[in-house]
């Protein structure tokens, strides 16, 4: 979110948020794997979320956006927008923006990382192609519901030019390997000096998942509620993203006629669209 005022790059410790507490987590244990060292564990589940990754890629998904600034008990601003996201013709994916208000937000604006952060970010997924760009440190076993978790404290071992990162903490399934809770923020925040100070700072977030189709496990919602410190005023955010109506496409089209199919003028099958 931004804000016009200049401020310094905030710095993070690897540990250094401290976590909401809910009443459906038991207590941390600090007990070492049994059946895997650390490193099987993570390799494991970065493997697992490598397939997530892909699978998500073949769904269709309803998600809503909100974001609200609070003065006391008092939401004075608010961005709201609603969106499918589907498939063309082609089998490429589409957002198609089914409610968006005009926006009340004075005291911030949202902005393109914002944005960036809701489609790629917040639904954290950390794959064995990116493992090397975290460290991973192991931090113990929790039981979150009625799963049983492996988890991990991660931050990026360097900012590397434009990339931005996530920050925080994950809780791994010790059944499925794949990550079904997240907390913590996106890094780094944004003070560009040199392109007259507008801050850009991001709220810490909570994102749960749910398992979908009985394979993986799906973000479904993010809350975020957190105060952030602008040069001269601080400014509390909330923030709810949910995914819904997840539906599985990529089934392939065949044309019929007489019986028999007919080959596509551009010998390529077309994904059938979604119901």
């Amino acid at each position: 979110m931004k804000r016009t005022w200049i401020a310094c790059l905030a710095v993070f410790a690897i540990c250094g948020m401290m976590l909401p507490a809910r009443a459906d987590e038991g207590p941390l244990e600090n007990t070492q794997p049994k059946n895997a060292t650390v490193d099987e564990i993570i390799q494991h589940f970065a493997a697992k979320e490598k397939e997530f990754k892909t699978a998500r890629d073949q769904y269709t998904y309803h998600q809503t956006v909100r974001v609200q600034t609070v003065d006391g008990d008092t939401v004075d601003g608010e961005f709201r927008e609603d969106f499918d996201v589907t498939f063309d013709n082609q089998g490429r994916k589409t957002k198609t923006v089914t409610f968006a208000p005009q926006s009340t937000l004075q005291r911030i604006s949202m902005s393109q990382e914002d944005f960036d952060d809701i489609e790629n970010r917040l639904p954290f997924v950390l794959t064995s192609d990116e493992i090397t760009e975290y460290q991973i440190v192991y931090a113990g076993q929790q039981q979150e519901d009625e799963l049983h978790c492996y988890v991990f404290d991660i931050a990026p071992k360097q900012i590397v030019g434009k990339k931005r990162y996530f920050q925080g903490r994950i809780w791994v399934d010790d059944h499925d390997f794949q990550i079904v809770k997240t907390y913590g923020k996106t890094v780094p925040d944004i003070n560009v000096k040199k392109k007259r100070g507008n801050e850009n700072l991001f709220p810490k977030f909570t994102t749960w998942r749910e398992q979908v189709d009985g394979s993986y496990w799906f973000p479904t919602f993010t809350k975020a509620d957190d105060t952030l410190h602008f040069t001269g005023q601080d400014v509390r955010i909330k923030e709810v993203v949910k995914y819904e109506d997840y539906k599985r496409f990529g089934a392939k089209s065949r044309i019929t006629f007489d019986g028999k199919e007919v080959p596509k003028t551009d010998g390529k099958e077309q994904p059938q669209k979604p119901q």
